[in-house]
């Protein structure tokens, strides 16, 4: 139950699109590490001090309503005193209104709700605005603690505690239209496609070259012989009958027919 108290007002500030950065306004005063990391204490103008984690609530407009506790340490022997700064944040991130509560030993000193007409200032939304409600505040208490008779220094410089914390407050709004600066060593377009990872195409499969047929060695067929068919002997021709004549010197001369 106490983790979800912690939670929620972180929850919805969040989504009221304004918050306050706890880590950076611990950071700027010194970092938490009293009190179970929930407070820091410094030394401002030779008095020692302590403040505590801011408490935030959404408002009605969307808003944040932040409350810190502020306390001026004054030793062993003495009992401490205490502070409230109370700022409301509009939805874009600029100071509406601060008031805060002083309480010195049984005596308490409120100042008046100072209020801001809404944004001013240069390049930064309500930065001017800021300046003059900060500047107020301050102004308000230190007249009504001289009013007191205060003259402790730690207690007369109690304004000026507060001022402090006011200012680092203020540098401490986070708004959610706030963008992330990108590496001016990388091109935008590149910065852009870096962030969301576009899938390759799929590479296509080189073809294999084609693989030489190989020539299967052609079987020389052989060739097959005919035997010679042999040829049938002729027939003798049939002697002629062949004729005696004896020429006139007497020789023998045969005729053929």
């Amino acid at each position: 139950m106490f983790r979800f108290a912690l939670v929620l007002p972180l929850v919805t500030t969040l989504h009221a699109g304004v918050g306050i950065d706890i880590e950076a306004f611990g950071k700027s005063l010194g970092g938490w590490n009293v009190k179970t990391k929930s407070a820091c204490d410094y030394d401002l103008s030779g008095s020692e001090y302590r403040t505590y984690k801011p408490e935030l609530s959404p408002t009605p407009d969307g808003g944040v309503f932040a409350s810190v506790r502020i306390d001026h340490r004054r030793g062993w022997l003495a009992s401490d005193d205490h502070a409230v700064l109370e700022v409301t944040i509009t939805k874009e991130g600029t100071i509406a209104t601060a008031q805060s509560n002083l309480a010195l030993q049984g005596r308490t000193i409120s100042s008046d709700v100072i209020r801001t007409g809404g944004a001013m200032g240069g390049g930064v939304p309500g930065v001017g605005a800021a300046v003059k409600v900060g500047a107020d505040l301050t102004a308000d208490l230190s007249s009504k603690l001289l009013r007191e008779k205060v003259v402790e220094p730690g207690r007369v410089n109690f304004p000026a505690a507060v001022r402090h914390n006011y200012n680092l407050l203020f540098q401490a709004i986070r708004t959610n239209t706030e963008t992330v600066a990108v590496n001016p060593a990388q091109p935008q377009d590149t910065a852009t496609a870096t962030t969301q990872a576009v899938p390759a195409p799929p590479v296509a499969a080189e073809p294999k070259p084609a693989e030489a047929k190989k020539e299967e060695p052609k079987k020389e067929e052989a060739k097959k012989e005919e035997p010679k068919k042999e040829e049938a002997p002729k027939p003798a021709a049939p002697e002629s009958s062949k004729l005696d004549v004896k020429n006139v010197s007497g020789d023998t001369i045969q005729l053929k027919k």
